[in-house]
């Protein structure tokens, strides 16, 4: 019984002993999945990067065409209906005073619009 338990106790140790120049069978898997895991962090990475960039010309470029739209526009655009119904109660003679409350207008602006059209030839 004695040798019996010598010999396991000596078996456990050559495996032991054994088992520390074995190779892991998992360890180039696991290298693999984290060189794997790294590539999608610096993947990830640079693509939030030049989105960031992007997002930056995108935004800057619409505040420059909105800069430039009100530059050129220098006041604020009135609609064709608009304009159309100002030019009617002008021809109907209604004051520019009542034209504008009615049209939420500035009176500069109506007669602005009255202006212009008959610069275009069209008669009150």
């Amino acid at each position: 019984m004695g040798s019996i338990i010598i010999s396991l106790v000596v078996l456990a140790a050559i495996l032991l002993i054994l088992s520390f120049f074995l190779k892991d069978p998992y360890k180039e898997l696991r290298e693999e999945i984290d060189q794997v895991t790294i590539q999608q962090i610096q993947d990830l990475y640079q693509i939030k990067k030049k989105l960031k960039v992007l997002e930056e010309e995108l935004l800057v470029n619409d505040s420059m065409l909105e800069r430039q739209s009100t530059f050129n526009s220098g006041k604020k655009q009135i609609h064709d209906i608009i304009k159309n119904q100002v030019w009617s109660l002008a021809q109907q003679g209604m004051d520019i005073n009542q034209i504008a409350k009615q049209s939420s207008l500035t009176t500069q602006e109506v007669q602005e619009i009255i202006n212009e059209f008959v610069d275009k030839g069209q008669i009150v």
